[in-house]
């Protein structure tokens, strides 16, 4: 079955940051996982060492995985439950957010020992 990630860059709206987390963390990644092809997430946030000088756009960053012979029915079924009681969005969320899909186009290599 194809493998696909997707990959949400988000940030709190001002003064509303422990909200954010805890509705992004205990609700939204569990009713993210409830869709169709949705089948593992982890968050992250924006480490302090950068290569690159700020700012940064984002500071939160959610890695979704999916399995799914038929990735538009995964996004289809993403959009519809998008702010609906299966899937209630925060105010907490700043509405500026980046959401990408990627297929892998090489397997995955490891550093040697």
């Amino acid at each position: 079955m194809p493998k696909y990630t997707y990959v949400v860059l988000t940030n709190p709206v001002d003064g509303k940051e422990d909200e954010f987390n805890d509705w992004y963390t205990n609700t939204h990644v569990h009713d993210a996982l409830k869709v169709p092809g949705f089948v593992a997430a982890q968050r992250f946030k924006l480490a302090d060492a950068q290569r690159a000088e700020s700012p940064y756009p984002w500071r939160y960053l959610a890695i979704y995985e999916l399995e799914t012979d038929d990735l538009q029915k995964s996004v289809d079924a993403l959009a519809e439950r998008f702010n609906t009681p299966a899937m209630v969005i925060s105010e907490a969320l700043h509405p500026e957010r980046l959401g990408l899909l990627f297929e892998a186009m090489t397997p995955r290599l490891e550093a040697q020992a």
